[in-house]
């Protein structure tokens, strides 16, 4: 792939597999950053026969002299954030050194995941199915401009500060909504300040960083979170994250102009699956949801939570490459598919007489909609040797060239495993 400044973008529901195309392409670029989000993501990445979960830190970590940053755009639980840096250290990678944080990024803290359990448990029946992680009410202090930036720890005294008056607004909060918790505002200091030093020292000019690199000829890669559903604007609302997820998002969410992005690179499972609450037009009935969920263990990396399982949803990748201006796709789990003698693809929805094309923003329209299916054969064989695209059965390459037509997008890579070995490079 000859392009210099790539994004990355969930092209569906999440949980797509961005970690391991984003691992596999680091090996060709300088730099790994992440642009929204936070710890309620999570990448699982295959190193021979180890597993690394990596839930802020980009996979591009795992390549030796990889620079791997963290946007503004994310919203940094710093707790979390060592954990899990000092886990890459404690198994031998060489990790902190290549780390940056944009001083921009806001602080996820232990009294906003309080809120995000409150808020949920007050929605009742209407519950979003969020993972509790505190990402909304971070990001919703950010956008009210009383949040935390790793930029405002430079201060000892304003830091002490800044944290008192958010744990008496947190606590007032909790007390007005008839909640029994609160914030020990002696113990929320007590543990920021602890890693204060740690933090701030890692703090970086994140846009500087990359647009330096760019000049000198250098490849970036823009990681996202979750997928393009669910992005706060253009995904299934309210049913959605509170941060952009599309790659609109990824220039705003490191510090670049949008001219410096040259590809976007979305990236699809070869079926389709959702977590939490919101609509799933393809989903499958009962046995079958619980024979691909196991056929591709499709439980949540971050939580463990079984995920929602159907058929490609055509609609919804169409959609995704308009609003994301996919230059290619990355095809996964295309292996979770090789038992199964029909696959079918949905290449519309219907909606009383109507035939939907186009992704509606209505969910009311969404409840409605039955999906109209196209049938294609299976291939009843492994895939998980394939190397090459001609090493694919032609039953297998037939369904990958019309989920292209369908989608208007040309795919770029095939993953038949979870091994480094096992994508298809099909760009030419």
């Amino acid at each position: 792939m000859n392009h210099q400044c790539v994004v990355i973008v969930g092209s569906q529901w999440g949980d797509e597999g961005k970690g391991k195309i984003v691992d596999v392409l680091a090996e060709r670029v300088d730099i790994v950053a992440r642009y929204q989000g936070g710890a309620n993501a999570g990448h699982t990445v295959h190193v021979g026969d180890e597993e690394f979960v990596l839930h802020q830190i980009p996979s591009g970590i795992l390549h030796p002299e990889r620079r791997c940053l963290l946007g503004n755009g994310v919203v940094l639980d710093p707790f979390q954030f060592f954990e899990e840096l000092d886990a890459l250290t404690a198994r031998g990678l060489d990790a902190e050194p290549r780390v940056g944080v944009s001083g921009r990024a806001h602080l996820l803290l232990p009294y906003h995941k309080i809120l995000d359990r409150a808020a949920e448990e007050r929605r009742g029946a209407g519950k979003i199915g969020t993972t509790g992680r505190g990402i909304g009410p971070a990001y919703e202090d950010k956008v009210a401009r009383q949040g935390i930036r790793v930029a405002d720890l430079r201060d000892l005294v304003g830091a002490e500060e800044r944290l008192r008056a958010a744990a008496a607004r947190v606590n007032e909060r909790l007390i007005g909504q008839g909640s029994s918790e609160r914030v020990d505002a002696d113990r929320l200091v007590s543990d920021v300040l602890a890693i204060r030093e740690r933090l701030y020292g890692l703090s970086t000019e994140t846009g500087r960083v990359i647009h330096d690199a760019l000049r000198e000829g250098k490849r970036v890669l823009l990681e996202g979170a979750q997928g393009a559903l669910l992005d706060v604007d253009h995904g299934t609302y309210p049913f959605v994250t509170s941060s952009n997820t599309t790659s609109g998002g990824a220039a705003l969410g490191v510090g670049i102009g949008p001219t410096a992005i040259d590809a976007v690179v979305g990236v699809v499972k070869a079926y389709t699956t959702r977590v939490g609450a919101g609509p799933l037009p393809t989903e499958f009935p009962s046995p079958m949801q619980e024979h691909m969920r196991e056929l591709g263990g499709e439980y949540g990396a971050t939580t463990g939570r079984p995920r929602r399982c159907g058929w490609f949803d055509a609609v919804v990748v169409r959609y995704a490459a308009r609003v994301n201006g996919l230059t290619g796709l990355a095809v996964t789990k295309l292996d979770v598919l090789d038992t199964l003698e029909e696959l079918q693809i949905a290449t519309g929805y219907r909606v009383g007489g109507e035939i939907l094309d186009e992704f509606p923003g209505d969910l009311g329209l969404l409840e409605e909609a039955e999906p109209v299916y196209e049938t294609l054969p299976g291939w009843q064989t492994s895939t998980a040797d394939a190397r090459r695209w001609d090493d694919l059965p032609a039953a297998a390459q037939a369904y990958l060239r019309r989920l292209e037509e369908l989608t208007g997008a040309p795919i770029w890579f095939v993953s038949v495993g979870t091994r480094r070995d096992q994508i298809i490079h099909v760009e030419v």
